[in-house]
């Protein structure tokens, strides 16, 4: 490519318009500085030095000297409310809904701020209230959200349930989980009250909107066998199998208790060998080892358990292994024998929890929804020994 001449005097003329362009923006921008109030330099020092009480003082004393700085009052109400200066956080959306030169979508921004202010102070009804005013905004479906956690938090299900409808349509996701245990949620106040036709009702509702909801089953057979169903109870326990598997070790103290009231224990006992054997874990062990205990005695308790602690190794099945074998232990080995097995109980109880698998928080006792993440059916029904 041939150089061309005039391109050399092309040069000193670019490089003056970058000149001109450079001074002008300069200008500008010294021109904005002269206008921000001292607070505001002080401020950032403050920041840079790693001093945010008297950074968030100078920018305070910025928005009483320049009140149009809009950005910097929402930015301040934010991090007083992750700080937990709750009220000072609402004073200040407060102070943006009052004036009067805000545009729509400043407006809307501010409410769904002040919003989340009132659910962190706990003013639920204010909360419902300002997230209520965003429907059909930019911020519904995030509203929507947080309205459901209220509901939740109030215990208020039916409420909760239709949120979750109009959330599950507005975002395109499945809420049928979280529907499905709204209304057994439902089904245990009104069993708690005696109400059992509304109850088998709100289960109803439940496998109608989530035919894999277990929990229903749960509560169904809990109602039967309430009112002395048996059989009833048996079958609708009985329907989780086909459900999830890993459940039917939630009921199976209550199935053999059932079978045991409708005179058909051995044939309940049968059956769960059979989960035993289909569906291991240790809570379904420690009941069949007890029913076999009960009814064959110690030496069939022992191979039941020995055999299955070769199938899945266990430190919990190693308890229930030096249970059996203390029983029938010599005198002179019974002392040695029982120190061993209280150091691997205690170990195994230690270590024995249910864990949420959203949050990982642990717990000893197994709940449907985590109190923890606030997730529905996030715990394994089987308990784990790992840290």
């Amino acid at each position: 490519m041939e150089i061309q001449y005039w391109w050399f005097l092309a040069l000193p003329f670019f490089f003056g318009l970058g000149w001109t362009a450079a001074r002008i923006d300069l200008k500008h921008l010294l021109s904005e500085s002269r206008a921000l109030p001292q607070s505001y330099f002080k401020g950032l020092n403050f920041l840079m030095n790693e001093q945010p009480d008297k950074a968030i003082e100078a920018f305070v004393d910025v928005i009483k000297v320049e009140p149009q700085t809009i950005e910097l009052h929402f930015a301040l109400g934010n991090l007083f409310r992750r700080r937990g200066e709750i009220m000072r956080a609402i004073k200040m959306h407060q102070s943006l809904l009052e004036r009067d030169d805000l545009d729509e979508e400043q407006k809307l921004y501010t409410l769904f701020e002040i919003a989340q202010d009132y659910l962190k102070a706990g003013l639920l009804d204010r909360a419902e209230e300002s997230f209520s005013k965003l429907e059909g905004t930019m911020y519904a479906e995030s509203s929507l959200k947080f309205l459901l956690e209220i509901f939740e938090q109030e215990k208020d299900w039916l409420k909760a349930v239709t949120t979750a409808e109009r959330l599950a349509k507005l975002s395109g996701q499945s809420y049928q989980k979280e529907i499905a245990n709204f209304y057994c949620e439902l089904a245990s106040q009104e069993m708690m009250n005696s109400r059992t036709d509304d109850a088998r009702m709100h289960l109803d509702d439940a496998l109608s909107v989530h035919r894999r909801c277990v929990r229903s089953n749960v509560l169904l057979g809990d109602l039967e066998a309430g009112q002395g169903h048996f059989e009833e109870a048996i079958s609708a326990w009985k329907r989780i199998e086909s459900q999830s598997p890993d459940h039917l070790c939630l009921v199976s103290s209550k199935m053999l208790d059932a079978f045991g009231r409708a005179e058909r224990f051995e044939e309940g006992l049968r059956l769960l060998k059979g989960y035993l054997s289909n569906y291991p874990s240790v809570e379904l062990l420690n009941v069949v080892f007890d029913a076999e205990l009960k009814s064959h005695g110690m030496e069939a308790a022992y191979h039941l358990v020995r055999d299955e602690l070769r199938r899945h190794p266990s430190l919990m099945g190693l308890d229930r292994l030096l249970e059996a074998q203390l029983m029938e232990a010599p005198i002179e080995r019974r002392k040695d024998l029982e120190l061993i097995k209280n150091l691997v109980h205690q170990h195994a109880q230690n270590l024995a929890q249910y864990r949420c698998e959203s949050c990982g928080f642990n717990a000893k006792q197994f709940y449907w929804h985590c109190p923890a993440c606030g997730g529905w059916e996030t715990f394994p029904p089987k308990q784990s020994e790992e840290r």
